[in-house]
């Protein structure tokens, strides 16, 4: 026990080298222990950081929720959205605390838009949507079966298969609620493009990250790249702090 304790005050001590804290934000069907690998990567770099954890249940109180760990954080923040995450950054992002924005294969809206009227556009060509079932009790969740392939390929298939049966479901007050705040209009912006995603496709990413004049990157990854090119998006990230 007292090893352990030790390591959290380290981690403590570490964080104070940098000036800047770090929230994570994750996305719909999963939590914040997605984060992992990449909160420990960052740790030992010597920031800060927070992790959300989402209700997904509205877009409101996952804004909220982000808002509260954005007041707890210690500096200015970096907020850094996977997937539905980017929607809510982009809300939260307007926070004066938040300096800079980082959206990790995600949904970046202009004003007016949702994940619903995002999705309802055509899919491009040998690119894939997110494989969900039909909406029920007010939530939607991805096709179990087609999960493990869809959202995180290119991860050890006895990770995702537990992950696709611990989804949290998506409600679809969050799905549907359009954006009022475009915090990338007037905060700096960086996007991370996953190449094989098949829950958001790279197209749709791509014309985020211009529109957003995004500082963008692309991976040959599959949607949950903090699972299978943790280093690579803890890097990516830390160069918002430039």
């Amino acid at each position: 026990m007292a090893r352990r304790h030790d390591r959290y005050f380290s981690s403590r001590l570490r964080a104070a080298d940098k000036p800047v804290s770090i929230v994570l934000v994750h996305g719909a069907f999963v939590d914040g222990s997605g984060w992992r690998a990449v909160f420990d990567t960052l740790t030992n770099g010597g920031y800060e950081v927070l992790v959300v954890q989402n209700p997904t249940i509205s877009l409101s109180g996952d804004v909220a929720a982000t808002e509260r760990v954005v007041a707890a954080a210690k500096h200015p923040v970096i907020l850094v959205g996977h997937s539905y995450g980017g929607m809510v950054v982009t809300e939260a992002g307007n926070n004066p605390k938040v300096q800079s924005l980082v959206y990790i294969a995600a949904f970046a809206p202009d004003s007016g838009e949702s994940v619903a009227s995002l999705a309802e556009q055509p899919v491009p060509a040998g690119e894939s949507a997110a494989p969900l079932l039909p909406p029920s009790d007010g939530y939607l969740l991805v096709d179990p079966s087609k999960f493990p392939n869809a959202f995180a390929a290119d991860v050890d298939v006895s990770i995702t298969g537990f992950t696709a049966a611990a989804q949290v479901p998506w409600g679809l007050e969050a799905v549907q609620t359009p954006n009022s705040k475009v915090a990338w209009k007037a905060k700096p912006s960086h996007f991370l493009v996953t190449t094989k995603d098949m829950m958001i496709p790279p197209t749709f990413q791509r014309r985020f990250a211009k529109r957003a004049d995004a500082v963008t990157v692309e991976i040959d990854s599959s949607h949950a790249v903090m699972l299978s090119h943790p280093k690579e998006v803890a890097a990516f990230i830390e160069t918002a702090d430039k």
